[in-house]
């Protein structure tokens, strides 16, 4: 599938050996011209190196070049960690001719290792040399971990006599519940728009997106966001006024829609991909803890893993969300089947088993208290994710 770039970007990857020997696990994405830049990043309270590094850097608004690895999170690496990112952002800056402060470092992988600093450095001249040889699905594939398959989009809308294009490439199957983004995350466009509204349409765009999105309810130190601009296309501006915010808007948010969809039907062992639809609630916010709570819960997941109408463990995770509920008002249907109402069962369980086989699913769960909804995607729980996750540093 071909996936267009945006003008001005370049790619390179190239194989450090950080984790694995004989696969691409360093990459490069460089703009010609410097690009304005917005970002969000873990709210753990742990955060790795190079996100440390990201949002110190981002406060200038200016991007050059995105330097990223698998293979090592470089988290709970203390002093060492932060000179280790900083020094492979100043070799790679040394060798491109821009500033360090320009260079934003990502990482994927293990928390707790140090940073394989004498493969990485040298491997940066190769980066160098092969700037502009790589696509960008080779970027996507040299940062998975435990991902299946490369994620990657890339989407386009006309200004004019000009066409601007955006190209969204991500990883993350497990460790995901970001409440703010995923795994790794780099968003490119050659749009020209204003700089504080990059960052108002990255705000919004994730709102439904990757923060609507739950694998295993565990955060991650690294999840970061990156979504970079080089003005390239040679468009308007676009202001907030402009004919083309709205329409700009909504390629970034179907951009980060279907990347945080992907992350989803690459959960770690999943099986079905579960979209679970929460209305009549009195805020979002209520809404949208009702969903994740649901979500998160393992007896939900697994119950649909074994394709068990078991409505008792989703009415319970309502229950325990902390949002108050009126029992006998709430309504929960699964693939369009009520199987409560009224505070009572409706005795339909035989009539769903069949659609359980499915591999997609969807919850409804009707509150009945207010106008707002919210909606979060996951995955069930299989022995695959325990497998996968208990030799994961093995």
């Amino acid at each position: 599938m071909d996936f267009p770039s945006p003008k001005g970007f370049e790619y390179s990857v190239t194989k450090a050996g950080i984790k694995y020997r004989d696969r691409y696990d360093l990459a490069l994405i460089y703009s010609k011209k410097p690009a304005q830049i917005a970002g969000v990043f873990t709210t753990n309270q742990i955060k790795a190196a190079p996100v440390k590094l990201c949002m110190r850097r981002i406060k200038g608004g200016i991007a050059h070049a995105v330097i990223a690895n698998s293979g090592n999170a470089n988290a709970c690496t203390g002093k060492k960690g932060i000179e280790d990112a900083d020094e492979i952002t100043y070799k790679l800056a040394e060798r491109l001719g821009i500033k360090k402060e320009l260079v934003f470092p990502i990482s994927t992988g293990v928390i707790g290792m140090p940073m394989p600093m004498e493969r990485i450095i040298p491997s940066i001249e190769d980066l160098v040399k092969d700037l502009g040889k790589a696509e960008p699905l080779q970027v996507a594939q040299a940062i998975m971990t435990t991902d299946t398959f490369p994620k990657i989009t890339s989407k386009q809308i006309e200004a004019g006599d000009r066409v601007i294009t955006m190209l969204g490439l991500c990883k993350g199957a497990g460790m995901i519940s970001p409440n703010m983004a995923t795994m790794l995350s780099v968003i490119l466009t050659d749009a020209r728009i204003e700089g504080q509204l990059l960052k108002d349409a990255l705000r919004i765009a994730i709102a439904d997106s990757f923060n609507a999105i739950t694998v295993d309810g565990d955060m991650s130190t690294n999840d970061t966001v990156l979504l970079l601009a080089n003005a390239e296309a040679g468009n308007p501006k676009i202001e907030r006024k402009s004919n083309l915010w709205k329409p700009f808007r909504d390629m970034l948010h179907e951009t980060c829609l279907e990347l945080a969809k992907m992350i989803v039907q690459d959960g770690e062992g999943a099986t079905k991909f579960i979209t679970i639809n929460v209305t009549g609630a009195k805020t979002g916010s209520d809404a949208k803890r009702i969903a994740r709570t649901v979500a998160n819960s393992p007896l939900v997941k697994t119950a649909f893993y074994g394709e068990d109408p078991n409505w008792g463990r989703i009415i319970a995770a309502v229950g325990y969300s902390g949002v108050p509920i009126k029992e006998e008002k709430i309504e929960i249907y699964i693939n369009g089947i009520c199987l409560f109402e009224k505070g009572l069962p409706t005795m339909l369980e035989e009539s769903l088993k069949e659609s359980l086989k499915q591999k997609e699913i969807e919850i409804l769960i009707k509150l009945n208290l207010g106008k707002s909804q919210a909606k979060i995607f996951t995955t069930d729980l299989s022995e695959e994710y325990i497998r996968i996750n208990s030799a994961y540093r093995t």
